[in-house]
C-alpha cells in the first residue's frame, strides 16, 4: 500500500467511525469529541487542559470549546491549579452518574462496527493499533 492509500483509507475510516459514534451519542446530547474528554477523565482522573490536548492530539481552541460545552452541560468542572493560569478539568457527580449509559451506547456501536470481523481479527486489530500508537509516541 502506498502512503496515499494509507492516509486516504485511515481518513475515510476515521470519519465513518466518528459519524457512527456521534449517532450513538446524539440521544444523550454528546458528540465524539466530548466523549473523548469524558472517557479520558474517567480513566485517568483530573487533568489540565494542556494534558488533555497532548493526550488527545487536539489543539487548544477546539479543546477549550469542548470543555466549555461540557461545563455548560454540567459534566465537568474547572478547578484551579497551583498556577493561576492552570485549570484542572474533572468530571462532576452528574457525569459519573450518566457515564454507564454513555459507555453502554459506545460499547454497542463498537460491537456493531466490529461484528463482521472474526474475534481473532478484532484482537489483531486492537494489538496493531496499540503497537503503532506506542511507536508514534
Amino acid at each position: 500500500m502506498n502512503s496515499h492509500e494509507l492516509f486516504h483509507t485511515l481518513h475515510q475510516l476515521s470519519r465513518h467511525l466518528t459519524n457512527k459514534l456521534n449517532e450513538a451519542l446524539k440521544p444523550f446530547g454528546l458528540y465524539s469529541a466530548q466523549w473523548s474528554v469524558i472517557f479520558v477523565l474517567k480513566t485517568k482522573g483530573s487533568l489540565t487542559q494542556k494534558e488533555l490536548c497532548e493526550y488527545l492530539f487536539v489543539e487548544a481552541p477546539p479543546m477549550t470549546r469542548t470543555i466549555q460545552r461540557l461545563v455548560k452541560q454540567g459534566y465537568v468542572i474547572q478547578a484551579k491549579g497551583t498556577d493561576k493560569r492552570e485549570k484542572h478539568i474533572q468530571l462532576t457527580e452528574g457525569a459519573l452518574k450518566e457515564f454507564p449509559k454513555w459507555e453502554s451506547a459506545v460499547f454497542k456501536i463498537n460491537q456493531s462496527l466490529l461484528k463482521h470481523l472474526p474475534e481473532e481479527s478484532q484482537n489483531q486489530l486492537t494489538e496493531l493499533q496499540s503497537t503503532w500508537l506506542r511507536q508514534l509516541l
